[in-house]
């Protein structure tokens, strides 16, 4: 009998864990997925209807409102689904070009939020490694936040100039590779910056110990 309960005590446990195993590689499904959509919609357009690639963008933004739960991604699910109703009118490629800057709107108002009611999206990533930051950290992950707001605005200002008046080709290449090759160009340059300043600080820190 001890060994049927230790059973059903695995049983119930199993399905509780799952979500943990799973969500990591729904997560990078989904940003697979959108890294391609802007190639997929310039592989797909002048060959496939407009309708199904409408039907691809809403469920992708649904997925990401069902994992993150986020009210702003709810509502980027619910403005990725005017744009596919909106392509739905006819031959309408331009509206499902717009989810690139739809995506950096919700991004900014993530960010742009976190800095009015703190604490700061950074400073939360910051603490999953160090929970005990300094004041000159604090301040430094808000100015983080601030440069990451500004760099939505300028990517998504970008979204929008290459979706109006760019080609399909020269859309894709944009959101679907030079926006992130910024992103990564501003993140390495985030990292060598922080690595820099901490070892000023380490070393006042060593410079003071030594003058006690």
């Amino acid at each position: 009998m001890p060994d049927g309960h230790a059973a059903q005590a695995r049983d119930r446990a199993a399905p509780a864990r799952a979500p943990g195993r799973t969500r990591p590689l729904l997560n990078a499904l989904l940003m697979v997925a959108s890294v391609a959509y802007p190639v997929v919609v310039w592989l797909a357009s002048g060959r496939v209807s407009p309708g199904w690639i409408a039907l691809l963008l809403l469920a992708l933004a649904l997925a990401r409102a069902g994992l993150t739960r986020d009210r702003f991604w709810l509502g980027a699910a619910g403005g990725a689904a005017l744009l596919a109703l909106a392509s739905l009118g006819g031959d309408r490629w331009g509206a499902l070009k717009l989810y690139p800057a739809l995506v950096n709107l919700v991004l900014l108002g993530v960010f742009g939020l976190s800095l009015w009611r703190g604490p700061t999206v950074v400073e939360r990533l910051a603490r999953l490694r160090e929970p005990a930051l300094p004041p000159a950290a604090l301040a430094y992950t808000r100015r983080v936040t601030q440069v990451w707001c500004g760099f939505f605005v300028l990517n998504g200002a970008a979204a929008v100039a290459t979706a109006v008046w760019a080609s399909t080709a020269g859309w894709a290449l944009y959101n679907g590779l030079l926006a992130y090759l910024a992103m990564g160009a501003l993140m390495g340059g985030e990292w060598l910056l922080r690595r820099r300043l901490r070892r000023r600080i380490e070393a006042a820190r060593d410079d003071e110990a030594a003058h006690v």
